[in-house]
């Protein structure tokens, strides 16, 4: 099949969304299709259109639906449609009711859909490869945060914890991720001036932020709304344990018995659960065993097999 897969993020987008689009492309290569990545459909001929984000994509999906009614048309739902666009914008509701079939990213995420929908919706969680072990630095405990400096993510709640930790922590953040706003990045630089436990190292190749990940004893995702975390698999695959704000995209990677949990926004509380972390070596196995636990979901296997499932039903 020729394959239309539309994502509104630029080609030199290092956005979740355009990681999504391009590990699918690659899978649905694998399988024997023709693919083609675009931000807006381009009216090009194509047996199937795949569209990433309900609102941004919408007039892709409009137009596709109208020129070939017959075609398949699969919509991937981001965290900013499940949990903001749907409920109130008309744009999103309309795509959702042109695709064939849809795709949330995590179990939670079918909570979110209308009965009706539901039916036509499928699972499919993101993956990561397997990641080689690094050494972890034995002078510090060393928490990771990954992700665009963007409201969305609350990026700075770890730094906020810092100032909570007792004096015998040894715990320092390092943050990876663009700032998408000067004022973003200010901030950044004022935290790291306040406090030289958090250090912001800006957009990192994705070797080298996987190489530091993996050198890290947690990550740390903080995010107000997530559709399904690629780093949350990026963080199991190197046997990281999370600590996660208590948001349902996060609870449908990790499971609802997850003990890895803290209120959303609440540095206070992520600070307790950072430094039970550090200092409580029953509980950081027990992250480390829910974790392990969660990992096959998270294949690249298993996601080239839903793909493929998908479309067997088309």
């Amino acid at each position: 099949m020729k394959i239309v897969l539309v994502t509104p993020s630029a080609g030199r987008s290092r956005t979740g969304n355009r990681n999504t689009a391009c590990r699918w492309a690659g899978f649905l290569r694998r399988l024997g299709h023709r693919v083609d990545i675009q931000v807006e459909w381009n009216g090009a001929a194509a047996d199937l259109m795949l569209a990433l984000h309900a609102r941004r994509s919408h007039d892709s999906i409009r137009r596709f639906a109208e020129t070939y009614p017959g075609c398949p048309l699969i919509l991937a739902l981001t965290g900013t449609d499940l949990y903001r666009d749907i409920r109130h914008d008309a744009a999103a509701r309309r795509s959702m009711q042109l695709a064939t079939r849809m795709i949330v990213l995590q179990e939670k995420g079918l909570m979110e859909l209308e009965p009706a929908l539901r039916e036509k919706t499928r699972v499919i969680y993101q993956s990561a490869p397997a990641t080689p072990p690094e050494p972890r630095l034995k002078t510090r405990f060393q928490a990771c945060v990954i992700g665009h400096l963007r409201e969305e993510k609350d990026p700075f709640r770890c730094a906020h914890a810092l100032r909570y930790l007792p004096s015998g922590s040894k715990i320092r953040v390092i943050h990876l991720g663009g700032a998408l706003s000067p004022l973003m990045a200010e901030e950044a630089q004022a935290l790291m001036q306040k406090d030289q436990r958090y250090r912001w190292l800006g957009n990192q190749p994705h070797w080298q932020a996987t190489k530091k990940l993996a050198s890290s004893h947690v990550m740390v995702i903080s995010s107000l709304m997530e559709g399904g975390a690629n780093v949350i698999c990026e963080a199991l695959a190197a046997g990281v344990p999370v600590i996660a704000s208590d948001i349902a995209g996060n609870i449908g990677m990790l499971g609802t018995d997850y003990v890895g949990y803290y209120p959303c926004g609440d540095e206070q509380a992520l600070e307790k659960l950072l430094w039970r972390a550090e200092s409580d070596a029953v509980f950081y196995a027990q992250l480390q065993a829910q974790c392990a636990a969660r990992r096959p979901l998270f294949t690249p296997e298993r996601e080239r097999a839903g793909l493929a499932s998908l479309l067997a039903e088309l």
